[in-house]
């Protein structure tokens, strides 16, 4: 079992990544937030799942044992693929999962790819009581102005996820403006553009 990886980013994709460790290059199957936090030559560690299937073996990395473990426990459910685990964790962290099913909140899961009400009924159900807030957001420095740097980012994550460069844009803008020009990282504000491109679908 490959538990983890840290080494060069020899690629980067949309949504993956290629590191290198011990001289063999790993692509890793990454939420488009954390593939944007990843930047090409430098040195990564990165938790990973292995798995394997039929036809493939698949690497999936995680910023965190957090990350890998709420995975776990998604996938865990029957009609909960690690596609659809890995689309969960593109919208919401383990924070935002956790509050949710604490709160039955199946509206949070309304712009998960692949996610219906029904599987989003199972979710909340199957892991009612398992997941647990850790309480980190309310340690952080709270929202700041949004950069041009991370404005052009997160076009640039959307556009290479195959959003049309005018589209794209405008659902950036669009989150700005329902966050009110504030913002806690890239990777949040990320999250709340491609909310906005799922509620024009």
């Amino acid at each position: 079992m490959i538990a983890s990886l840290t080494g060069p980013v020899l690629h980067l994709g949309a949504a993956s990544a290629v590191i290198e460790a011990g001289g063999i290059g790993y692509e890793v199957l990454l939420t488009p937030a954390h593939a944007l936090e990843l930047r090409h030559g430098a040195e990564a560690t990165l938790v990973t799942e292995l798995v394997v299937r039929e036809d493939a073996q698949l690497l999936y990395g995680f910023r965190g044992f957090d990350e890998r473990d709420v995975f776990r426990q998604l996938t865990s459910i029957s009609g909960v693929g690690p596609k659809s685990a890995l689309g969960v964790l593109s919208q919401l962290d383990p924070d935002e999962l956790a509050r949710a099913v604490e709160h039955d909140d199946e509206a949070a899961f309304k712009r998960v790819p692949g996610v219906g009400p029904k599987t989003a009924k199972l979710i909340i159900l199957q892991l009612k009581g398992k997941l647990r807030p850790t309480g980190a957001a309310t340690t952080s420095d709270g929202p700041a102005p949004a950069t041009p740097a991370m404005h052009a980012d997160v076009v640039e994550a959307l556009v290479g996820l195959g959003t049309p460069a005018k589209q794209a844009t405008a659902a950036v803008e669009a989150a700005l403006e329902r966050l009110g020009g504030e913002v806690d990282d890239v990777p949040a504000l990320l999250r709340a553009a491609l909310r906005e491109l799922g509620g024009r679908r």
